[in-house]
């Protein structure tokens, strides 16, 4: 990518992103005035809503529920995380594997002596010059 259109993509990018992101924020906004009434969340599947062993406090309803979007985000980056696990390492190594040739190859682009290469490529030896047909 060269400069030029460096900064038109990152214009179209901020376009995107607005475009996305305005409407979902007041989509989460309109969510948020209209589900503003408490509830209490049990934890206890055996008791019965006030008598439960495990209850929080009355909390705002969207608050509840981007909690738990929140909470479902982390577990699922998570659990991708620990699947492409071995694809990460693998993709480390090759890197390394990487680097490793690209030293070894400029370490024998450098001249034996250390004398400056000369400017003008050698010669291929005579028994690769191609001969016009018929010598």
């Amino acid at each position: 990518m060269n400069r030029a259109s460096r900064p038109a993509g990152s214009l179209l990018r901020k376009i995107v992103a607005a475009i996305i992101l305005v409407p979902l924020a007041v989509v989460i906004i309109a969510f948020a005035v209209a589900n503003r009434q408490r509830v209490t969340i049990s934890l206890d599947p055996f008791g019965s809503g006030q008598d439960a062993v495990l209850t929080t406090p009355p909390l705002p309803l969207f608050l509840v529920l981007i909690a738990i979007l929140i909470v479902g985000v982390l577990i699922g980056g998570f659990a991708s995380r620990l699947r492409h696990g071995r694809w990460r390492r693998l993709a480390r190594r090759f890197e390394r594997d990487i680097a490793a040739l690209h030293s070894e190859l400029d370490s024998l682009k450098r001249p034996a002596g250390g004398e400056p290469e000369s400017p003008e490529p050698a010669a291929p030896p005579e028994r690769l010059q191609l001969k016009p047909p018929g010598h």
